[in-house]
């Protein structure tokens, strides 16, 4: 199967992340009326949070989707859209828990909140708006659909060519997505840069898109979880 180079994959993927954000901001533009002014000011707010996750991803997918076509490759073959073993969605998941532990446990010694004020503000919008069953599908299914198929799957397939080349690559691609999340302070950046890397270790360990698209939904499944007990019994 034809893969797309180095550049090319990430002008592709630059290409349907640019795409999927710009489409997704005009149809929240129009539903404000035009309002850039207002859409920034309540840029945290739950109900605008869902829409452009459920917009931008879709359209990401597309273009994603329209670069593995001009490919002439299956789907499936390229992004690497095939059940894991039993053995390595086991793995998954005890790292993923021991993960999570250790970053709460280190966030509390240091005495950092461990929940982000986009999480606490855009779930507290979204409950009160009535979103917040549309803001958890989005979060947990949308999201990571969208993420993975660019990251895990496109620029992963373009890049990790070789194994000399897999590390080096895991790494610019966690580095990549822990930077997409401008919405996050440093403190999230950060877990999302290690949990990045651990989502490219599961890639190369189990060769399945769909494993990691799992764990991705499961993490932030996690956090919402996090951010409603940290709302409804800590605020």
């Amino acid at each position: 199967m034809k893969i797309w180079g180095y550049w090319a994959t990430f002008g592709w993927a630059f290409l349907a992340f640019v795409v999927g954000q710009f489409v997704a901001l005009a149809v929240l533009l129009l539903a404000r009326i035009g309002d850039l002014n207002s859409l920034l000011v309540t840029q945290y707010d739950g109900a605008m949070v869902t829409l452009f996750i459920v917009i931008a991803n879709p359209v990401t997918i597309a273009v994603i989707a329209l670069a593995v076509r001009l490919a002439r490759a299956r789907p499936a073959d390229y992004l690497a859209l095939t059940l894991p073993r039993r053995s390595d969605v086991s793995v998954g998941l005890v790292s993923l828990v021991a993960l999570i532990a250790i970053g709460d446990v280190l966030l509390y010694l240091s005495g950092l909140p461990l929940v982000t004020p986009f999480q606490s503000q855009s779930y507290t919008s979204a409950a009160a708006e009535g979103w917040l069953p549309a803001l958890l599908a989005g979060a947990i299914a949308v999201a990571p659909a969208g993420e993975e198929i660019m990251f895990r799957g496109f620029l992963y397939r373009g890049w990790a060519r070789s194994p000399r080349t897999v590390w080096p690559a895991i790494v610019a691609i966690s580095a990549l997505w822990a930077a997409a999340h401008v919405q996050y302070d440093w403190t999230g950046i950060v877990q999302i840069f290690v949990i990045g890397l651990f989502l490219g270790w599961m890639r190369l360990r189990s060769g399945s898109t769909l494993l990691t698209l799992l764990l991705h939904g499961l993490f932030n499944l996690e956090g919402m979880v996090e951010t409603a007990v940290q709302v409804r019994f800590f605020s």
